[in-house]
């Protein structure tokens, strides 16, 4: 088999530090904001995870897929550099040059390592000529081509390689970054390509949320309860989300639709906050709780579009004990599990089990987390 592999080396820069993706000029906001590359841990991750000896590595050169491969246990396996840099700060054309360049090396299958952004120009190249797997690791990732972590990719390829998956037209989202960062989800089908699946290790597209009467009811039921069980003299961190700006709503509080916010005692502490800023709040306010509400069709409460709060953020909080989800009626019935992806393995690992979900003023579930 022969496996490509591109690399977005910016792709999740911006989540931690409070950005909703890394597009143009936000790559810079995000380093002067101290943000670090997440994809080549990913990436490692993947490679690391992957148990197959018969196969053929074809890399994007340096930081896009060569460093990281030359420094995994599949080292031996780089058979070929596929085309070449020409600055130091990598694009879009990039990408979309060298996935062309490996549809020329015959490649049976890419693998690419970033988000939504990653995935459109991917598409752009390869046009469903060849299967295409995507390793998570952007801000937001609401298409459907991407594996569920990056140890899930791996499963997937070695499945592939033996001839164990369906490949399925799955669907590439472009979402409106700039509208994004307004607080405003535009989202549209920019295309298709051809997934590797195994059940449970491919995650769906977001499903957007509704404006429904019953809906809205539904979620100012969930506010009113959360609010009356709210605790005095407690720090609550408010995830983004529709559900969750209810809440603050009830409160009287404008809340970040898209974004992290914070309040202690029914007042506004924090608006848009990023990682650094919810760490300090944890210095000051110590006794603190987490709101979030799962992605709509996808069902992560952690790692898509919250990476503000991060694996630290959830550690200083204290686990799970201080974690509430929240829900409607009609996302949870769309959910088999709940899934968590936060880029630390003992994070993950500890919120994993079970967890109650709140449905309703009267009613909750509980809900497996993977």
């Amino acid at each position: 088999m022969r496996l490509g592999l591109i690399i977005n080396p910016i792709a999740g820069m911006g989540g931690r530090v409070g950005l909703k993706g890394t597009d143009g000029e936000a790559y810079y906001i995000a380093l002067k904001k101290g943000a670090k590359p997440v994809t080549p841990g990913r990436a490692l991750e993947f490679l690391n995870s992957l148990e197959l000896e018969d196969f053929e590595l074809y890399v994007a050169p340096k930081v896009m897929g060569e460093n990281v491969a030359k420094k995994s246990k599949h080292s031996n396996k780089v058979v070929k550099v596929v085309g070449e840099l020409f600055s130091e700060k990598t694009t879009a054309k990039d990408t979309k040059r060298i996935a062309k360049q490996m549809l020329e090396e015959k490649v049976d299958i890419i693998v690419f390592v970033g988000g939504d952004g990653t995935a459109r120009d991917v598409a752009d190249a390869v046009d469903m000529k060849i299967p295409v797997l995507g390793i998570p690791s952007g801000v937001k990732m609401f298409s459907a081509v991407f594996a569920v972590n990056p140890k899930a990719a791996a499963r997937i390829v070695e499945a592939f390689a033996k001839g164990n998956t369906r490949i399925v037209e799955e669907e590439v989202l472009d979402i409106d970054e700039e509208a994004y960062r307004k607080n405003v989800l535009r989202a549209r089908l920019y295309g298709y390509l051809k997934v590797p699946i195994v059940a449970g290790l491919v995650q769906a597209s977001k499903q957007p949320s509704t404006d429904i009467a019953d809906e809205e009811d539904n979620r100012r039921a969930i506010a009113e309860r959360i609010v009356e069980e709210m605790e005095p003299d407690t720090l609550y961190i408010l995830g983004a989300g529709t559900t969750v700006k209810a809440i603050a709503d009830k409160l009287g509080i404008e809340k970040t639709l898209l974004g992290v916010d914070a309040i202690y005692n029914g007042k506004l502490l924090g608006k848009d906050l990023d990682e650094k800023g919810l760490l300090e709040l944890l210095r000051k306010y110590p006794k603190a709780k987490i709101i979030v509400t799962p992605i709509g069709g996808q069902g992560f409460i952690f790692g898509r579009g919250n990476q503000q709060i991060s694996p630290e953020v959830i550690k200083r909080v204290g686990g799970k004990g201080n974690i509430i989800v929240i829900a409607t009626w009609r996302k949870i019935r769309n959910l088999d599990v709940l899934r968590v992806d936060t880029g630390d393995e003992e994070v993950d690992n500890m919120l994993r089990s079970y967890i109650k979900v709140i449905v309703d003023y009267h009613d909750a579930v509980m809900m497996k987390v993977v």
